[in-house]
């Protein structure tokens, strides 16, 4: 039995983030995706809200999942109406999950307030509401919404409301900071109290992130008290976003010594967080902790030579374990050491003792481009190709002869962006003109369009990411920016970066780059073929 349950409510509660939404097939995948973690309970939504969560639990039923219990999640019955009429209860009693969550107010604030009834009604409404769904078969948690803050405010009537779901049958009462405007502190004091008043009561703990402590509240719930602990994966939800399951199931496992998950499930949690990212359609945050891409990622020279020598130094926990890497990044603050060691992973060979003298060219050529705007450190892309020419190593994908954008906009509003590339591949001429919804796809398509001919499989390499960045403000229209791209295989992604007073100078630097590094001596031979990297990728 795991030491505290992991409940999941990234698409229920987590969907309150703003412009945030998955479809009912997206969310029975991100299921299968929690399932295989090894998270214990998922709520997988409201199914009385609207047709679309009717039609998800339906889909669900006929899903089969190795460890994670599907949530079906509710409120108490509304006012002056008997819980065996009440629509919302009966639709969590006749759906197939086995779990049902009721929120309920616990705040006086809100009962007088908000829902208008008299605190006794209240208390009807959340005894009746627990003892319908448990009649029906179904095991009940109660969300006391608002509880802290009730606590708070009047802590007698807070713990009537949790004795009053308990004594009707429900199986845990979970504490929630729904305002997210609680400290440690505060949490701590609650729960002792309310372990005292409820004796073996089973208990939980949500928090919400306003105040910066969802984390930290819930570890401390933990501390208290706390078996069940309730967020979303990457910490989405309303406002500044609900607990960061990914954040605490590492600090609980890690940290705290609680055996929730399996080594080689650990090992999965980077690989979730981005897999609800992707679904989104959200960028990875890159300094989230444990699984961002700079959770592990070392820069200045002290630094990296530090864990080069003993990854403790300088890393808290071995990235490994909850499946990210260790990343050296590549700046002005680097050494010689950092240098050879990208060399090293790129399989670029060295003449014998030239180490340090081609490294040293190295980080000399990177504090010039650095002095004029670039930045490698999140272009390992083109990085890799600095170094090849460094060493000698590098090979052109094509020669340019010239390209033009053209854009022209039209007296019906609409604007047409058009691109002509000339460049010579192997002794042969190539003139390509395409059209584009602006002038880098323009280009873009062009390029692809010519060299594809000689090269079709980079015709898989998409572009995951394009990002534009003013570096001198002050210059208006005038000033000097900076193109970052991220592109893929589907096995592998990597960075390009293009500088230049014009932007779309910069913009087809970063894409040639984007297309000249998987062409590389030594890649080529590591590269799968294109259908099996369409297959994986898909």
């Amino acid at each position: 039995m795991a030491d505290i349950q992991l409940y999941d409510a990234t698409l229920r509660d987590g969907m309150g983030g703003g412009g945030l939404t998955l479809t009912a097939e997206e969310k029975v995948r991100a299921v299968h995706a929690l399932d295989a973690l090894g998270v214990h309970m998922v709520e997988a939504g409201f199914p009385a809200s609207n047709p679309k969560e009717q039609g998800l639990f339906e889909l669900l039923a006929a899903e089969r999942l190795e460890t994670a219990e599907v949530v079906a999640f509710g409120m108490t019955r509304r006012r002056d109406v008997a819980a065996d009429a009440d629509e919302g209860l009966r639709v969590l009693a006749d759906c197939f999950a086995p779990v049902c969550t009721l929120v309920g107010k616990s705040s006086p604030l809100h009962v007088e307030t908000v829902l208008r009834v008299s605190r006794a009604e209240n208390l009807q409404m959340i005894s009746e509401s627990v003892a319908f769904l448990v009649a029906a078969g179904k095991r009940v948690l109660f969300d006391a919404e608002h509880f802290f803050d009730g606590f708070a405010l009047d802590a007698g009537y807070a713990l009537e409301c949790l004795r009053a779901a308990a004594e009707a049958g429900a199986e845990r009462v979970v504490l929630c900071d729904t305002n997210g405007g609680s400290l440690p502190p505060q949490i701590r004091a609650a729960f002792a109290v309310v372990g005292e008043a409820l004796g073996s009561v089973a208990l939980g703990i949500h928090t919400h992130d306003d105040s910066g402590c969802a984390v930290a509240n819930t570890l401390a719930g933990v501390e208290a008290g706390a078996t069940q602990v309730q967020g979303t994966v990457n910490g989405i939800g309303e406002r500044t976003g609900n607990a960061n399951l990914v954040t605490i199931i590492a600090d609980l496992q890690l940290k705290m010594g609680y055996e929730m998950l399996a080594e080689e499930r650990l090992a999965r949690l980077t690989e979730t967080a981005h897999f609800i990212d992707e679904l989104l359609n959200r960028a990875p945050d890159p300094s989230q902790p444990y699984v961002g891409k700079h959770a592990f990622a070392h820069k200045a020279g002290m630094h990296a030579a530090g864990v080069r020598t003993q990854a403790e130094t300088f890393e808290h926990v071995d990235p490994a374990v909850v499946g990210n890497g260790r990343d050296v990044l590549i700046s002005e603050l680097a050494g010689r050491g950092t240098i050879a060691e990208k060399a090293a992973a790129a399989g670029i060979k060295l003449p014998e003792g030239s180490g340090d003298e081609f490294s040293q060219r190295v980080l000399e050529r990177v504090k010039e481009l650095e002095h004029e705007g670039f930045q490698f450190e999140v272009a390992d892309g083109s990085f890799e190709l600095l170094m090849r020419k460094q060493a000698g190593e590098y090979e052109p994908l094509f020669r340019l002869e010239s390209w033009r954008v053209v854009a022209e906009k039209r007296a019906d509003g609409k604007v047409e962006t058009e691109a002509t590339i000339k460049i010579w591949v192997g002794g042969e001429r190539f003139v390509r003109t395409a059209e584009g919804n602006g002038p880098v796809n323009a280009l873009d398509n062009a390029l692809r369009a010519a060299i594809g001919e000689i090269h079709p499989h980079l015709r898989d390499i998409g572009l995951v990411n394009f990002k534009v960045r003013i570096l001198d403000e002050d210059k208006g229209t005038g000033a000097v920016t900076r193109v970052l791209i991220d592109a893929s295989d589907g096995l592998e992604v990597w960075g390009s970066i293009g500088v230049s007073e014009n932007v779309i100078a910069a913009s087809w630097d970063a894409l040639v780059d984007s297309l000249e590094y998987p062409e590389q001596p030594g890649r080529r031979a590591r590269r799968p073929a294109s259908d099996e990297a369409r297959a994986r990728s898909a």
